[in-house]
């Protein structure tokens, strides 16, 4: 899979270097390349942004850079298939994110994100976009962050450990929260008893019949208490 990044912060992914998708990189699983906006700005100031039409505050991501970036890094990302790239802007006014939209784009074979900034990017750009990829705009939750960068590593990073071979044991994948619709049990590890609190002794019993069981119950209880929308 290949993954572009458009940004005016570049340094921002430097993490992704590191931990799981950093060795996925290095093994050829993943092929992330990110790129600075500013490049394809045409005067010495390196502009990226206007003040809005229609008045007011905040400025808004002008249209040029953003067309130039996407000339430059889109035609690259359509298949020898002939598969259209996903071209992903996180927005707030987007479709929420979920582990089942992740694991959908994980199947993809060329994903493009736009990082926008300030009051947003041009709507105009959307558009454009649209006649070289599939755009999707998506939603990292119901709030409002600075960028996004921040919404763009955390989607990177929940669709790259679902591609083949990134996440060492693949069946550690299949009982996490989410995947079922339902969220995660809980876990424990060595020692039994651990500051007056032991481990609930079902799992201890070596009856994997039961601790099927316990696990599928704790999965219930934890989401009716914690993501009650879940379970409809």
């Amino acid at each position: 899979m290949r993954i572009d990044i458009v940004t005016i912060f570049p340094a921002f992914f430097d993490v992704l270097e590191v931990s799981l998708l950093g060795k996925a990189r290095n093994a050829g699983l993943l092929d992330v390349r990110v790129h600075d906006l500013r490049d394809w700005t045409g005067d010495r100031h390196r502009t990226v942004d206007d003040t809005p039409y229609g008045g007011g505050a905040g400025m808004v991501m002008t249209p040029e850079p953003w067309g130039r970036a996407l000339d430059a890094v889109v035609p690259g990302a359509v298949t020898a298939t002939g598969e259209r790239p996903v071209i992903v802007f996180p927005s707030p006014a987007g479709t929420p994110f979920t582990q089942a939209i992740a694991r959908e784009l994980s199947g993809r074979e060329r994903l493009v994100f736009g990082c926008g900034r300030y009051e947003g990017i041009d709507e105009r750009v959307f558009d454009y976009a649209a006649t070289l990829g599939e755009v999707r705009l998506i939603s990292l939750g119901d709030y409002v962050l600075n960028g996004g960068e921040v919404a763009a590593m955390a989607m990177v990073e929940a669709i790259g450990r679902l591609v083949p071979g990134v996440v060492g044991n693949p069946d550690s994948l299949v009982e996490e929260s989410h995947e079922d619709g339902l969220l995660e049990y809980p876990s424990y590890t060595k020692p039994a008893t651990w500051r007056g609190r032991d481990v609930p002794p079902v799992l201890l019993s070596g009856n994997h019949g039961a601790i099927a069981a316990w696990r599928r119950e704790q999965q219930l209880e934890r989401t009716r208490a914690r993501r009650p929308d879940l379970l409809s």
